[in-house]
């Protein structure tokens, strides 16, 4: 299944995309509250209601799969490439953290910050846990997958730069992006088949094979969860390969007008026009 959350008619709703249409799964008496709740019932429980309402996918205001993740992990270091050629691998990844306000869905402006011009994207696979598990083993952890989207994980990179944390950098509100559609781990037999693209106006800046991960999913959802406990709509961003903006030679930055493209067949298209955030109240106001 692809499924999605979206607005309409100023209302929240969650559903299935079947061709160009939207079987509304949150349109049936009882049905849970959001996507993260209805990805907790038993997976006999995960099914089409027969009278489920539906609505054209075309003009929906997509939000992120989950629009409220409890948790959002991010990778850093976390591919064999030609750019780390010489390099010892890391002996455990980069970790950091983003807040689900830093996000918004497929087709949705990303927020270029007033103070800042050096705005950039890097292209990600996102893994969306469905089964909670606290110390899960490397054998058991894709049984506690729901599925993947696409993600980018945009960065403000002078003010990840402020410290050794990464965390203003990476939170800027509606700074990333998120879908479009969450696809369900039996539509994706193989994750490490994989091919991640992302294009800025359409021309290819980054392309990685899920295969060339250095820490595969099985070991990140492992080492994950034994620290933190993870619950059903929590994201692991997988990390992103070189070729974002502040890796080339001269850097290249994003503004507004400029679209991001990420795409990984088989889970999806996340596209994203950049827009200049004006307001430029705050820190230096």
């Amino acid at each position: 299944m692809r499924l999605i959350s979206f607005l309409h008619a100023g209302d929240a709703g969650y559903g299935a995309i079947s061709d160009d249409v939207v079987h509304r799964l949150d349109s049936t008496a009882g049905a849970p509250v959001d996507l993260r709740a209805w990805l907790a019932l038993p997976r006999h429980r995960q099914q089409m209601p027969a009278d489920a309402e539906t609505l054209p996918l075309a003009g929906l205001h997509l939000l992120p799969p989950i629009p409220r993740p409890g948790k959002i992990f991010c990778i850093a270091t976390n591919f064999h490439e030609p750019a780390r050629q010489g390099k010892p691998d890391p002996e455990y990844p980069l970790i950091f953290m983003r807040i689900a306000e830093a996000q918004v869905g497929h087709g949705q402006p990303i927020l270029k910050p007033s103070v800042s011009e050096k705005f950039d994207f890097e292209g990600e696979l996102a893994v969306v846990i469905g089964l909670p598990g606290h110390k899960i083993s490397r054998v058991d952890a894709m049984r506690h997958v729901a599925g993947f989207a696409c993600f980018n994980d945009g960065s403000v990179r002078d003010w990840q730069k402020h410290s050794t944390q990464f965390t203003p950098g990476k939170n800027f509100a509606r700074s990333g992006a998120f879908g479009p559609s969450l696809v369900t781990v039996d539509e994706v037999p193989d994750p490490s088949a994989l091919r991640l693209e992302t294009r800025v106006n359409g021309v290819v800046k980054q392309a990685i094979r899920m295969a060339d991960m250095i820490f595969d999913i099985p070991w990140l959802i492992s080492y994950i969860s034994t620290f933190a406990p993870l619950q059903t709509g929590d994201v692991i961003a997988t990390g992103t390969p070189s070729g974002f903006g502040s890796t080339r030679t001269p850097p290249e930055f994003l503004n507004a007008g400029d679209l991001v493209e990420i795409e990984i067949p088989g889970v999806g298209l996340l596209a994203n026009p950049v827009a200049q955030d004006s307001d430029a109240t705050g820190f230096f106001s």
